[in-house]
């Protein structure tokens, strides 16, 4: 006979299924019959857990949540450049994406659903990158150590090439790409990306 769960062992059961599905299909994608068939418990004992797929679905953008990159060791290093920081931040966040790509999947996915909590987990998952260059090159034209640019196009520009780079790579690996390693890609870009910021002699 098995071992019966805790409640929270349950939920947390229910949970992990859930990440799963509603990764692969998206919150509209998956049904209450397909999670409970996964994690094999009846519907009326998912819902002592969860009041409804939507609150799951919360739950579920919560658990993703938690699984935030660490940019302490790059960002607080001394004397390093603009660009080797964000190289580094970079690193960090590809291979997170490389190691769990249904972090990806998901953010995709809440981008089509939409509601609040959706939105939310979406613009998290990139507020670090686009904070930081936001910062950092406002702060290099109040140096006057940039030409002037328009910080916020630059950081929106930099965020879509890295996406669209994991979406090739992770999620419809392109032919064309599949003999240029993932962090090969990334430095490419991040040189191209400095160019475009003019530095002061």
């Amino acid at each position: 006979m098995s071992k019966r769960l805790s409640a929270e062992a349950r939920r947390e059961s229910i949970i992990e299924a859930a990440k799963a599905l509603f990764a692969q299909q998206g919150f509209h994608g998956v049904s209450i019959d397909e999670i409970v068939n996964k994690v094999g418990v009846s519907p009326a004992i998912l819902y002592r857990h969860f009041k409804s797929k939507e609150e799951l679905y919360q739950a579920v953008l919560q658990e993703f949540s938690c699984t935030r990159e660490s940019y302490v060791e790059t960002v607080v290093a001394d004397d390093i450049s603009f660009e080797e920081v964000l190289r580094g931040m970079t690193r960090v966040f590809v291979n997170s994406i490389v190691n769990h790509p249904d972090l990806l999947k998901m953010e995709m996915h809440s981008q089509l659903k939409g509601d609040q909590a959706s939105r939310e987990f979406f613009l998290n998952r990139w507020k670090s990158f686009t904070d930081y260059i936001e910062y950092n090159l406002s702060e290099l034209q109040t140096q006057e150590k940039i030409e002037p640019i328009n910080v916020q196009a630059a950081a929106l520009m930099y965020q879509g090439m890295i996406r669209e780079v994991l979406l090739l790579k992770c999620l419809h690996p392109a032919e064309r790409l599949e003999d240029m390693p993932i962090d090969n890609l990334v430095d490419e870009l991040i040189k191209l990306f400095i160019t475009t910021i003019k530095f002061k002699k």
